[in-house]
This record gives structure tokens, sequence and C-alpha cells, in this order.
């Protein structure tokens, strides 16, 4: 993580180019279409705190921050994290203030099936979840609520979480529970939160929870099976609530962009797209993994020594059944690599197999995560590629966002949403992309899983030092509220000309 040296060099980075901003004056995509609604996310672990209320289970992040508390950057927890679960309607009045259109939740598993299982339905775990869905509507906020994001009760991953096939059954318990429950006033489920990250990061590396390091065979399994989950329960959605509930049910899919370091190399683009976003939306749009990703697991297990691919096969039949099962294309996007082909590339885990290196372009702004630069122009290639591959879904931006290092007036966070909301709606107006929700990340500076609190994305800092937590408006929060009060995408505050 990197840090601003002097105050010089952090508004040197932070403000618009002379170019950048004469640019906004001609810019006719600025208005926000009535069809495209603006809101802001959080998500259970990182901000609810409570973790031992009433009746809730122990989740694997709560084993995890426990038990090794070295596996946090700060040493950090979120035991009490936000205090969400006390403070809930503190947080619907900033994003009403800040005149948002909806608000991203996620339920946290453990607080309403304490045992995992569905024989044991904790009433307090539901009563919170519809009282802050009912202050949301109450409100005319619209709730976006994901079903599971990365927080399973641990008891469950003592059985092996996702490598064991069970947690197909289990998942489907715990979403018919919350579909029974919410469906009547909430209308846009998803039921997994990117599947690549909590399973390259949590059974192939072994960084995130539940910190299982199984290489790349535990990452495959684990996506093979949540893919599975993910199907049933839409499934599930249609076959017993759709035609009472009339809401919809998708995934969210991390899809960062990829773009060639040398031009016209589009096969590394394409390759590290399929081994990543296209993990899970090939089988969903297309049918089955991506033949690209199949052949190179293939060959690389083989290499290996391997008497078949680490990459599992689906049956006709999943196959059939899981193509298919997605109202919207969930999508969290932050930023893009540079990548190009390099046998044996010891990039990280899942890139290995594909024969891709990852890199940077050293003109790209960097922010307060190191791995997170300003690369506006990949959001636009990746909405219209969506476009072109899956035939132009729907498409729900369901995370974007800049991290910080706790600056107030974060000048840079306004920078980044203004040209990454300038891209979107170029990519809406210019080139029929059917975006229809956009969500930014975060509504408050979360527990970032492995980072903790060393860098914040929220549009609120929080008051870590005191139990109360109060939510301190950045900069960035009057910049949103001045924009959804117009409908209209407004230049960056005080932005600086430098010619």
């Amino acid at each position: 993580m990197r840090k601003c040296l002097t105050y010089v060099l952090c508004l040197s980075v932070v403000t618009l180019s002379y170019s950048e901003v004469q640019a906004t004056k001609n810019d006719s995509y600025f208005v926000i279409p009535e069809g495209l609604k603006i809101g802001v996310g959080t998500s259970s672990y990182q901000v609810e705190g409570g973790w031992n209320a009433s009746d809730k289970g122990e989740n694997v992040w709560d084993r995890l921050v426990h038990s090794k508390p070295w596996m946090i950057l700060d040493e950090t927890d979120g035991d009490l994290a936000a205090d969400s679960y006390n403070k809930y309607k503190e947080d619907v009045h900033w994003v009403k203030r800040m005149k948002f259109d909806h608000y991203r939740i996620s339920l946290s598993w453990a607080r309403i099936l304490p045992t995992g299982l569905s024989n044991s339905v904790s009433r307090e775990g539901l009563r919170y979840y519809h009282n802050l869905i009912d202050e949301l509507l109450a409100n005319n906020i619209e709730p976006l609520v994901t079903i599971y994001h990365w927080d399973h009760p641990q008891v469950l991953e003592d059985m092996g979480g996702w490598t064991n096939h069970m947690m197909v059954k289990f998942y489907l318990e715990y979403a018919n529970v919350v579909f029974r429950e919410f469906g009547d006033k909430v209308k846009v489920f998803t039921t997994l939160n990117e599947l690549q990250l909590f399973c390259l990061s949590g059974y192939g590396i072994g960084e995130i929870a539940p910190g299982k390091p199984l290489n790349i065979t535990g990452a495959y399994l684990c996506g093979h099976n949540a893919l599975k989950a993910h199907a049933e329960a839409y499934h599930l959605y249609n076959r017993e609530y759709r035609s009472k509930q009339n809401g919809r049910v998708g995934i969210v899919s991390h899809c960062a962009s990829y773009l060639p370091k040398t031009p016209n190399d589009t096969l590394a683009a394409e390759i590290a797209f399929e081994f990543s976003c296209g993990w899970i939306s090939h089988p969903i749009y297309i049918g089955d993994y991506p033949k690209l990703m199949k052949d190179k697991v293939a060959q690389f297990s083989k290499d290996a020594g391997f008497t078949e691919s680490q990459l599992p096969v689906f049956s006709p039949a999943e196959i059939a059944r899981i193509k298919g099962t997605s109202d919207y294309f969930g999508m969290n996007h932050y930023t893009s690599f540079l990548v190009e082909q390099v046998p044996d590339s010891e990039s990280n885990l899942l890139l290995r197999d594909s024969g891709i290196k990852q890199s940077y372009d050293p003109s790209w702004e960097i922010t307060g995560m190191d791995w997170l630069n300003i690369v506006p122009h990949g959001f636009g290639y990746m909405l219209r590629k969506i476009k072109a591959k899956y035939n132009n879904p729907p498409v729900y931006v369901t995370e974007n966002g800049s991290a910080d290092n706790q600056i107030m007036d974060d000048h840079q966070r306004i920078k980044y949403h203004f040209l990454y909301l300038r891209e979107l709606l170029s990519a809406v107006y210019r080139d029929n992309c059917n975006v229809q929700k956009y969500t930014a990340w975060s509504l408050v500076d979360c527990f970032e899983w492995s980072t903790g609190y060393a860098a914040g994305f929220g549009l609120l800092a929080l008051n870590m030092s005191s139990p109360a937590r109060e939510r301190i408006p950045k900069l960035s929060a009057s910049w949103f509220e001045t924009v959804m009060g117009t409908r209209k995408l407004q230049p960056p505050f005080n932005s600086t000309l430098q010619k």
C-alpha cells in the first residue's frame, strides 16, 4: 500500500488534468437516464459488527480473525466494524441524504441460521434484516440483497465448506429461508458475490477466510460447487417464488479488465478474461466452462503429472441446469491490468494455469490500494465486451470504487467516480450497453478483509477510536449528493487545471 509523501504530491495526483477538464465541457453524456439507478453498497461482515449478538453463530471470518489475527494487515477484526447492527437507521439516513436509488446489503448466513442448517432459524436474525429492509423501503430506497458475501457458518466449514458437494444442499436450504422471508419486499437478489475471489483466495491461496491453502485444486472445486449452488437457488426461485414475488435473481462476477500489453495481442486478453470473469459467466450465459480454460487447465495438469484435469467436469445435465440462470449480469469492477502470454507464469495462482502474466502501465494513477489503478477506459472496455459476448444482458454494476488512506478531502475518489461514471454513460448512450444499475463501493469505511482498516473505500469515514463509530462524511459524499440531486454527472469539486 502506497501513501502520498507530501501534500503537494497528493494534490498533484488527485486533480484532473487540463485536457480532462476541457473534455468534460464538451461531453453530452452527463444526464443520468431514467432507466439507470445509482446506489451504494456494503456487506454483512464488513459493517455489521454484533458478531456474537443474540444467538448468531460463528462464521468463518469470526474464526479467522480470532484465531489468526496476524493474517489481517492491521490485526483488526469485524467484531464491532461499523456497528451497523445497531446503527442501521443512521446508515439508511445517509443513503437517503445522498439521494441514492438503492442500497446493496448482504445477509449473514450465521445470523439467520446459527447452526448453518435450516432446522434452526434465528428470529432475532430475521428481525434485524426485516427492520433494515423496512427502513429502506420507508425511505423509498430499493434494497439489493446479496444472500452470500463470503461469510458462511464455521460449522459448515468444519465439514469442508465449499469443497464439500453437500454445500450445494446447505446453501439451497438457506436461500429458501431468505426467499420465503424477504421476497415479498426484496425484488433483486444476488446468490453469491465473486466466487472467483472467495474460491481462489479462500481455498486456493488461503489468504482470506477460511484460510485454506489448497492450491488451484481447492479453488476449482469451490467454484464448481458454488456454481451448482447458484443454479439450484435460481431454479428454486423460479419454481416456488417468482410467480408470487416477481423478483430478479442473479450472481455477481469479479470482472477486472485485461488489456493487451502488446498491441493487438487479443488472445492474451481473451485468455485472461476467460480465466476470471468468464469462469462464472460462460457456464451461465453460454454453457460449461470456457473452452480456452478447459484446454489450458487440462494441458497444465498433464504437464504437472496429474492423470486428469484439475478443473472438475460438469455433466451434460449440469451444464443445462446452470445455463440461463441469471436475470441480470452482476459485475464488480475496480481496475484494469496489462496482460501478456508467458509460459509458466507465476503472477498468481489462477493465471498460472492460463500462461498469462499481468502488470500495470506505469502511467496509470495509483490509489490507496497498490493493486487499484485508475483506468476508466478499462471499465468502458469491459461493459462493451459483456454486451458483445453475452448478447447485451441487463448489467448491474454491483461494486465500483476507490481506496484512500482515511483522507477526508478525497478528491481522488471523486475523480475516480466521475471518470468511471462518464465511461458508463458513454457506454449507455453511445454504445447502447444495457446498464441498469451502478453501485458505488462503499457507504462507510469497511473492514476490507485481509487489509483490515488500513485503507478505506467509504464515502463516510468512521471514528475508529470511538465505540460509537460515528460516521463522518467525506467530500465525496457531498459530490454524490450533488450528482444525485441533479441527476447529472458533475465535474469534480475544486478541480485544479494543469496545463
